[in-house]
């Protein structure tokens, strides 16, 4: 069959035809997902592209809160606010500068008149190996490179920012306290926030001004988010060359409320400088390195008065601190003090402790009507204990045994009710006594004072002893094979002596032993209290038995006064005693500043005015010179304030602490000193009837803030 000749052309237009249908699908399918781009972009992804094409025309501005005042009780400004002209600089704007920022702050040393070395120490952010002065805030925070600076020079700053890139001129808002170092521990300071501050604390994180400052200690950092208020956010509008147009919307900042506390400026100067006195009277005889004071309202735990020395005043870390004053501020040679003795500090109590021991012994089957042998001396488990100076006071009541402060009595007790346990091998768990009445006093634990770092004490006991015994074995082991050759060179007895100690401890360390029971009787051994839970323990003996947790805060107060919230008092407890108990040792102790161990230094003390109810101590310990405690309440009819005074290697209760409680005492009562109570002058007291104020303060709407007259 014949076929038809072949286009020699098709094959071609075929593939061309092909071609152009493959270029149209092409076309339609780029189409297509630039349709799907388009819809993703305009519908879905609307909303987001909308903010960030407002944000490239708007600018958001945190603006900083003003930080809330301290008050005292009577509404005298403790903390408050100033305003200071400050030169800061950018760090990673410098840094990133070829020179680190050099040239820049070598020009700006000549401007401030300040050495270029200083502000480049300024810049280095702070670390272990770095010395003060440094950066101790975070990187993104601008840094402070000079403070309360002239106006005139912030001007050159501002006025001359080409030649300064990174460095800014601005007023900031910094802490000023009008009582200089008083209450320095109390109050606390402001230090810049650190990075970790920010990622930890979302308070901060959400209204982060770039300047902000946050509490470090004390009252400021436990209130510091009450006090530091709301950030306010200002949105501007800006043009494309960054020029602020108009503003958009503006959220006002909410001023930081102020705190008001159940402090007394006054009464917390004259305890400051009764203090300081009564450590200056010790001395050249006793060290008194440090020293403490505290005044509270047996009513309700309000903290009216704590002092500790040595203190420091909280305006040295303004603008930051050089390696010498802040080594200082924890050194032992200048007395450590950042740390407050009356919160932080533990020390044996003495006798003041013998109203727990009493308590102890009289709730587990001694009796309050029965007479106990007070001999100068006691032989108990081989080993002789001694009274204060060997004196006896042959058979006495317990009552008896406060007064004139019996040691052997209280040896007695402890010894005996350590048999009773079962001595050194007790069958079964111990009831441990004293131990216990201990706690229920509130020793031992920390008693839940606003304020930050507290200490909880020790109170020893079978249980501490074998985990002392764990943590310490290796190292006694080891000494006891090898022994103190260091001490051996200079002193080979004691050198033995520590030897065999080490052994002794190696082997049986874990025994509660028969001296350790009765030291702790006397609050001695290894038995450590706080100023504050003994004041604490005191005025729950004064009220009748209830504990409260410590308050230095009384109220917060919004700024313009439209709102106050109390800080209601908190209960931690009642003491572990009967109402006859508490009654019996309220005598007693009303007796030691009359005729006991504290009636020297009460010597024409008006006491029919107001009665004084205390108990001196005097405590031992390893290596140091005997402390020196008073303990006590007043009026002792009517009690209002519990006080305790401790001087740390200051000699006797009665000789040291005891006139130091009697000065705070004349002060709060308005008693001018004379010896002879026929001659005591009644002068003003620094709170109104000798009772603490039960009004708050007025802060009115306009800011100001009326005071409460005493």
């Amino acid at each position: 069959m014949h076929k038809p000749p072949v286009d020699p052309a098709l094959p071609g237009r075929r593939l061309g035809r092909f071609g152009l249908f493959l270029a149209q699908f092409m076309v339609l399918v780029l189409f297509a997902a630039l349709a799907a781009r388009l819809w993703y972009l305009q519908v879905p992804m609307a909303e987001h592209y909308r903010e960030l094409a407002v944000s490239n025309h708007h600018q958001e501005l945190v603006v900083p809160a003003t930080r809330g005042q301290i008050l005292d009780s009577s509404g005298r400004t403790v903390v408050s606010n100033k305003t200071e002209l400050m030169v800061s600089a950018d760090y990673h704007e410098l840094q990133g500068m070829p020179d680190g920022g050099e040239a820049v702050l070598s020009d700006l040393s000549e401007v401030l008149d300040v050495p270029l070395e200083e502000l480049q120490q300024r810049m280095r952010l702070c670390g272990p190996e770095v010395q003060r002065p440094c950066w101790p805030g975070s990187p993104y925070q601008p840094v402070t490179l000079a403070e309360d600076v002239a106006g005139p020079v912030a001007l050159q700053v501002m006025e001359r920012a080409e030649e300064f890139p990174g460095i800014t001129a601005q007023a900031q808002a910094v802490r000023e306290y009008p009582y200089g170092e008083h209450a320095g521990q109390m109050l606390g300071y402001l230090q810049p926030v650190t990075q970790e501050e920010l990622e930890a604390r979302e308070e901060l994180r959400t209204q982060f001004t770039g300047i902000d400052q946050v509490g470090r200690d004390g009252l400021e950092a436990v209130y510091d988010k009450e006090l530091r208020g709301r950030a306010g956010l200002r949105t501007l509008g800006v043009n494309n060359h960054g020029e602020i147009m108009d503003v958009i919307s503006e959220r006002l900042p909410e001023a930081g409320t102020h705190l008001v506390t159940h402090m007394d400026m006054n009464v917390q100067k004259v305890a400051e400088r009764a203090l300081a006195k009564g450590m200056e009277r010790a001395r050249p005889r006793y060290r008194a390195d440090s020293g403490a004071a505290v005044v509270l309202d047996v009513t309700n735990g309000g903290v009216v008065a704590m002092a500790s020395l040595p203190t420091y005043d909280p305006a040295i870390w303004e603008g930051g601190i050089d390696q010498e004053t802040f080594d200082s501020m924890l050194s032992e040679e200048a007395g450590e003090p950042l740390l407050s003795r009356a919160v932080q500090g533990t020390y044996p109590p003495g006798s003041t402790f013998k109203v727990s021991s009493l308590s102890a012994a009289v709730e587990n089957g001694y009796s309050l009507r029965s007479t106990y042998a007070c001999p100068g001396s006691v032989s108990l488990a081989g080993q002789s204990y001694e009274n204060y100076a060997g004196a006896g006071q042959g058979s006495i009541t317990l009552k008896q045994a406060i007064i004139a402060s019996c040691n052997t009595v209280f040896y007695n007790f402890g010894y005996q009710m350590w048999k009773q346990d079962g001595g050194l091998h007790p069958d079964g768990e111990p009831e441990e006594a004293m131990a216990e009445m201990a706690r229920g006093y509130g020793f031992g634990s920390p008693t839940g004072v606003d304020l930050p770092y507290e200490t909880g004490g020790r109170i020893p006991d079978r249980e501490w002893k074998r985990t002392f015994w764990e943590e310490t074995r290796e190292t006694n082991c080891a000494r006891a094979e090898k022994g103190y050759p260091e001490v051996a060179e200079t002193d080979p007895s004691r050198a033995a002596y520590l030897k065999r100690l080490a052994h002794e401890h190696c082997v049986q360390g874990f025994e509660w032993r028969a001296n350790e029971a009765v030291s702790f009787a006397i609050g001695q051994g290894d038995v450590l209290v706080s100023p504050l839970q003994l004041a604490s323990a005191y005025a729950a003996i004064a009220n009748g038995g209830t504990l409260y947790e410590p308050r230095v805060a009384k109220a917060m107060v919004a700024a313009d006064g439209s709102r106050v919230e109390p800080v209601e008092p908190s209960v931690k407890g009642e003491l572990p005693v009967s109402d006859e108990t508490i009654g019996y040792l309220q005598e007693a102790l009303t007796e030691v500043p009359k005729t006991g161990t504290a009636g020297g230094a009460f010597g024409g003390f008006p006491q029919d005015r107001v009665s004084i109810a205390g108990k001196t101590g005097s405590a031992d310990a390893q290596g140091r010179q005997v402390s020196s405690w008073f303990a006590s309440y007043a009026p002792a009819d009517d009690p209002q304030y519990a006080i305790v005074v401790l001087v740390s290697q200051g000699g006797t209760g009665g000789a040291t602490s005891a006139p130091i409680a009697r000065e705070i005492y004349e002060g709060i009562y308005g008693f001018s000193s004379s010896g002879n109570a026929e001659d005591v002058e009644q002068g003003e007291p620094l709170l109104p009837d000798g009772r603490p104020h039960s009004e708050l303060p007025v802060v009115r709407p306009d800011g100001s803030i009326e005071t409460l007259e005493p």
